[in-house]
């Protein structure tokens, strides 16, 4: 597919990045941040909500700083897989995305804004347009969602990516910076439930990085994921499990996430905390896959229809779980 044209600035601070938001904000203007692109451009092939301006974030060295705490918006995937001081499960996680060529392009920060995914939108600008468009990306021409008929009120395009359940389950702080000011949040607010909208990012603000706490070390886990080819590919179903364990060996603490089953990541704490409240090895581990299973929403919008995504969620989360009935 032939790329649209489109003008790019390649800022090298992160105020000149801003100042150049600023001015396109005030001028009226449209535009994207680029991290690694690999998402972005893509899309932009596919003629998916493309837009005149560019700002890419690749010159601007304050962004790349890694640490065990410190995880900055363009450290590369690849990177945070292969770091001595990268938790072990979220290693995993990174290590799970695409193919090793993608993570030496792919960013935290664009993984984590990662654009909603569905079969009627992630399709050629011919085939969009032979099927009347759809409610993400209607050109104009208020076409229905495809997957929802009638209510075109709320996207149900589905977030896959795979380091937020990891991170939510560390419980990571996500810094925002935008032309007038600074703010951070827990991660697990910073999604919104809704395809189009995904995140609370206003125009002109892009993520810096994120932060996680001294004790996050502490929890031990697993991440475990559903896709249709070893690489590649975008998880169907992906499950997180992190616990810390007592003297006994039995979790103290314990909290589960999951992506690619809605349109956010989901972070189940009541089904968690009634795993732990009276824990019984194995059979609190069935009871918890299964309340794990009842509580995601998949839709018709992936490759793998919604029942057998959500039978493996239950697959997955026992999978994850194996390490505590081992102890």
């Amino acid at each position: 597919m032939k790329m649209p044209p489109f003008e790019l600035y390649v800022p090298s601070s992160l105020d000149e990045a801003l100042e150049k938001a600023s001015e396109l904000n005030d001028s009226g203007e449209e535009f994207d941040w680029i991290a690694g692109g690999t998402d972005l451009l893509p899309n932009y092939k596919w003629h998916i909500n493309v837009k005149r301006h560019v700002i890419s974030l690749s010159g601007i060295e304050e962004l790349v700083t890694l640490s065990g705490t410190h995880i900055g918006s363009m450290v590369k995937v690849h990177d945070l897989a292969t770091s001595d001081v990268t938790h072990n499960v979220l290693a995993k996680a990174a290590n799970s995305i695409a193919s090793v060529m993608i993570r030496r392009s792919g960013t935290v920060g664009g993984n984590i804004c990662l654009d909603t995914r569905c079969f009627w939108f992630n399709q050629s600008e011919g085939w969009r347009e032979s099927i009347d468009w759809c409610y993400k990306c209607d050109c104009g021409t208020e076409a229905d969602c495809r997957v929802i008929p009638n209510q075109n009120t709320l996207c149900v395009a589905t977030y896959q990516a795979d380091l937020a359940p990891v991170l939510l389950c560390l419980g990571a702080t996500i810094h925002l910076a935008s032309p007038s000011g600074t703010r951070s949040m827990p991660l697990s607010e910073f999604f919104e439930l809704d395809g189009i909208t995904r995140n609370v990012l206003e125009p002109g603000e892009l993520v810096t990085h994120l932060t996680l706490p001294e004790e996050a070390m502490e929890w031990d886990g697993d991440y475990q994921k559903l896709r249709q080819r070893d690489s590649w590919d975008f998880p169907e179903a992906g499950v997180a499990v992190l616990w810390k364990s007592d003297s006994s060996g039995n979790p103290s603490s314990l909290r589960v996430a999951t992506t690619g089953l809605e349109s956010i990541p989901g972070i189940h704490i009541e089904e968690a905390e009634a795993a732990i409240a009276d824990w019984r090895g194995k059979d609190s581990v069935d009871e918890l896959a299964e309340s794990i299973r009842k509580a995601v929403k998949p839709v018709q919008n992936t490759w793998f229809p919604p029942s057998y995504r959500r039978k493996m969620v239950k697959v997955l989360t026992k999978r994850a779980c194996s390490e505590l009935l081992v102890r």
